[in-house]
């Protein structure tokens, strides 16, 4: 590495890059977070990870960047804000409407993200040479929220999420790895979420064992996007009208009060899933769904649980003719797993199959 090369105005000019490609902040930490090492291990053997095989695959990967790409000194950590200016509670209080995670409601991220990181790349390997990078933004087992927090971005809340003092935990995250020795900032060493416990008390399905620990196998997250097979029967009234994801965590947080919206147009709400009835997404054909759905996260989990998660909404809406009708659609659909959760919906209307 040229011992020429000015580090802290090279880490300024990756500040003021980021900025302009629209991150709300960059900071950077050590390639190593063994302390998290143990936490993960005790969330696994517990089995909280439900069906997520890929959490426990390459789980040592996890707390040594340096074995995913090899030579890593530093993480640049990158946060950007993704919250919509939309209602959320006002949709959550109508059972009619179908909750979509505020962070689906426009473009999916995880490219939009890789493509300003790469950029941000660019700006080291001008300035040093050095072409030992790599950019990740939930792509591989990378414990973001444990280096976010290294690097200075905030502390880890309750509800296991990063909390940023000026955002709240309305953003997402991404990392580069490199080779360059940058200068580290300072690690959050406090957390501020002191006595309050509205991010437990408020989870509609009690998915948190306690503070700092989440049982994901009750969490409305999981079982609507990671989930493939049937809800369970005694978390199908407890969804509410959430069809993708859940933010009740975050909409009660004290913290996100002071989270400004984003000024990002791909981030903003597509074809107005932000305020759609249930019955209208419910009878999308496939064709509609992966047309609606192009360049969105809400794609990953097709067609079939879409349908499911919808059914279980139905199921918990309050009885009118239309949605009756809706489901009685379904109830030949090709799917069993569509059938299961639709002939349970309509059992909750008292009608049969």
């Amino acid at each position: 590495m040229n011992y020429r090369i000015d580090y802290p105005t090279l880490v300024e000019q990756l500040r003021q890059q980021a900025k302009a490609l629209g991150f709300h902040s960059l900071h950077i930490s050590p390639a190593t977070i063994d302390q998290d090492d143990h936490h993960l291990r005790s969330w696994l053997n517990n089995r909280y990870h439900g069906e997520m095989a890929y959490m426990e695959n390459h789980a040592d990967l996890r707390s040594k960047p340096d074995k995913l790409l090899p030579d890593t000194q530093r993480v640049i950590s990158c946060l950007m804000n993704y919250r919509p200016a939309v209602q959320s509670k006002t949709i959550l209080e109508n059972d009619q409407k179908a909750y979509i995670s505020r962070y689906a409601l426009g473009r999916d991220y995880h490219k939009l993200m890789r493509k300003r990181l790469a950029k941000l790349a660019n700006v080291i390997e001008n300035a040093t040479g050095s072409n030992v990078h790599r950019a990740f933004v939930d792509s591989a087992p990378v414990l973001e929220r444990a280096l976010a927090q290294q690097a200075g971005h905030g502390w880890i809340g309750k509800n296991t999420l990063l909390m940023n003092s000026s955002s709240g935990s309305w953003f997402f995250l991404g990392e580069i790895f490199t080779d360059v020795p940058l200068p580290i900032d300072p690690q959050q060493t406090t957390q501020h979420c002191g006595s309050c416990r509205r991010c437990l008390d408020n989870c509609p399905t009690q998915a948190f064992v306690k503070s700092w620990v989440l049982d994901a196998r009750r969490c409305i997250s999981y079982l609507t996007i990671e989930l493939k097979g049937s809800i369970p029967v005694e978390l199908r009234p407890l969804i509410g009208n959430r069809v993708f994801g859940c933010d009740d965590c975050q909409l009660v947080c004290p913290w996100n009060k002071f989270a400004s919206y984003t000024e990002e147009p791909d981030f903003q709400p597509r074809h107005r899933l932000d305020d759609r009835e249930l019955v209208d997404l419910f009878l999308w054909d496939e064709k509609q769904f992966l047309n609606y759905t192009q360049g969105s996260a809400i794609r990953r989990i097709g067609h079939e649980r879409w349908l499911r998660n919808l059914a279980v909404a139905l199921g918990n809406a309050q009885s009118k003719p239309n949605i009756i009708a809706a489901l009685q659609h379904r109830t030949i659909h090709s799917s069993a797993l569509v059938r299961e959760h639709v002939a349970w919906a309509l059992q909750r209307h008292g009608t049969q199959v």
